[in-house]
This record gives structure tokens, C-alpha cells and sequence, in this order.
């Protein structure tokens, strides 16, 4: 049978330690990226390929998540007696963005755990699963050509982007074999984060994931992996071993722009390259930018 996918699952419970002490009060999903927090392009994105109900798996201290999405009266009253109208779009813009809800991950078992804690909003259906550190480029398709694929091929579908052999060991790696379609690939192995110089290809898994409902029950039954976590990646290699059951797992070749807000240099380069091609930031941006790269021994 094949499902319409309207389900977004994000987990967004991990503690940010990377960019400590900005994230000592405040959930690093919610860093800005140039004027939006970093969580709220995540889930336009998913917005954009149609998946309208999502689910955000949060932890202690996430408020500041659900705050975002919801309703702030005073401040809209205010915005509204000033006459500030485009101030006032952006803050309801956020609020109607989608039907959103919540649930706490509990224990930070991992990312297979996160994942797992959405079965009973999910139920028996294939589901969009997006990582947060990971921003595509809302130029670039990605998402709705993975939904595409997942409802040809009724597998698991997930992102695969080809990376420095000098990186893979920051990643989870596949093996795979070739398909028809030179974006597309049928995994059949998967390793997480391979020690440096041993990664099975140069194809790595970003934040993007097609899934369908049998992952549940594998992750259910999923020992904890590398650094002691019940790993995504794990499940599906068993899933890519047993298609029989499964449908199997695809990988979806990114060609496109990402952006990685995982660590504190690659924030910053995130959010240079998206303002230099706003509108309204760029054309004063760029100029500014070669005048002090020129400055620079």
C-alpha cells in the first residue's frame, strides 16, 4: 500500500555542548542563522515538501522550541498598536507555519532512541525524519524528490552526499550498489562514523531521512552502538539486509547547497553564505566581505 507522507519527525533533545556557554540557557536549535533560529528553516522545509504535521522530540530545558511556534499575544498586540505590520507577519508567520507537537526523548540514548519515541504519533506509516544541524538550501530540492522515490521503490530512502575521504570518519558511510538512476542507489551496508581511513566510499549520510514504519520495530530491538547509543544508523543497515520485510534502503544523492550548523566554524560559514544572497543583505555583504578578505594575510 502506499501512503501519502504528511509526518515530519525532528529530534532536537541533544544538549549542544559544542557551542557552550551560548548554549547554557538556550536550545542550540534556536541560534540564529542570520535572523531565523537555525530550527525554523528545518521546518519550512519540511512545510515546503508537504509535510505539515510535525513532531519535535525535545529534552529538558527545550522551551525556549515550543515558545517559538506558539503565540505571543503581548507581543503581537504591541507590534500591532505601533503599526509595525511586517514585524507582525514574521512573528504569525512561525506561529501558523504547521500543526506542530511535542514529546520529550526522556533518556539521551541516541539518535536511534529519538526516532523511536515518535512511533505512537506516527503509527503505521512511512514518515520524513530531519536533523537539525544539517539547512538545505530552500533553492535546492532535496526532501520532495526523496518522498518521490520512497513512493516508486516503497522503501526507506535516506540523504547521501559525497564528502572528503578525509572527513568520512565524521559521518555515517554506505556501501552500495548502482541503480538505473544516477542519483539514486541501493545501500547495502552502513557504518557509523568508520575510523579515519577505513569509510566503505566517500558517500556519507546527511540529515535526511524517508522511513518507513518496519524501522520501529528494528529499532525496538537495537543494541546500543558506537559511544554507547542506540544508533539510526545501525537500524538501517539491518533494514538494508532484510528488503524481503523492509523494501529495502535507497540512498538519494544531494547534489545540492547544505549547510552544516554542527560546529561553531561551520555555523559561521552558514551564515555568511545565506545573507550573501539576501536581497536586503547581500549587495552591502559582499563588497564589505572582499574588502576585509583582502585585508587578510
Amino acid at each position: 500500500m502506499t501512503f501519502q507522507i504528511t509526518k515530519a519527525v525532528i529530534p532536537a533533545a541533544g544538549l549542544g555542548t559544542r557551542f557552550l556557554p551560548a548554549t547554557k540557557a538556550m536550545p542550540k536549535e534556536m541560534l540564529p542563522v542570520v535572523d531565523k533560529p537555525a530550527i525554523q528553516y528545518v521546518v519550512e522545509e519540511a512545510v515546503a515538501a508537504g509535510l505539515h504535521d510535525v513532531l519535535m522530540i525535545t529534552g529538558r530545558n527545550k522551551n525556549a522550541l515550543e515558545n517559538h511556534f506558539d503565540r505571543v499575544g503581548e507581543l503581537e498586540a504591541t507590534l500591532e498598536k505601533k503599526g509595525d505590520t511586517d514585524k507582525l507577519r514574521k512573528v504569525n508567520y512561525s506561529t501558523e507555519l504547521a500543526d506542530m507537537h511535542y514529546v520529550r526523548q526522556g533518556d539521551p540514548l541516541g539518535l536511534g532512541h529519538a526516532v523511536l519515541r515518535a512511533k505512537m504519533h506516527v503509527g503505521r506509516e512511512p514518515f520524513a525524519v530531519l536533523l537539525g544541524d544539517d539547512l538545505i538550501d530552500e533553492r535546492d530540492q532535496l526532501l520532495t524528490c526523496m518522498i518521490e522515490e520512497q513512493g516508486k521503490r516503497n522503501a526507506s530512502i535516506v540523504a547521501l552526499m559525497e564528502v572528503d575521504p578525509e572527513v568520512a570518519h565524521m559521518y555515517g558511510v554506505a556501501t552500495f550498489e548502482e541503480t538505473d538512476d544516477p542519483n539514486v542507489v541501493r545501500i547495502t551496508g552502513l557504518v557509523e562514523k568508520p575510523a579515519k581511513g577505513t569509510a566503505p566510499s566517500n558517500l556519507a549520510i546527511i540529515g535526511r531521512y524517508i522511513l518507513r514504519p518496519e524501522v520501529f520495530d528494528v529499532l525496538e530491538h537495537t543494541q546500543p552502538g558506537k559511544g554507547g547509543e542506540i544508533q539510526l544508523t545501525d537500524a538501517l543497515e539491518k533494514m538494508a539486509a532484510a528488503p524481503e520485510w523492509t523494501g529495502g534502503v535507497y540512498g538519494f544523492i544531494f547534489r545540492g547547497r547544505r549547510y552544516d550548523t554542527g560546529d561553531r566554524l561551520d555555523y559561521i560559514k552558514a551564515i555568511v553564505q545565506l545573507a550573501v544572497d539576501r536581497d536586503d543583505l547581500g549587495p552591502q555583504l559582499r563588497p564589505w566581505l572582499k574588502e576585509f578578505a583582502s585585508d587578510l594575510d
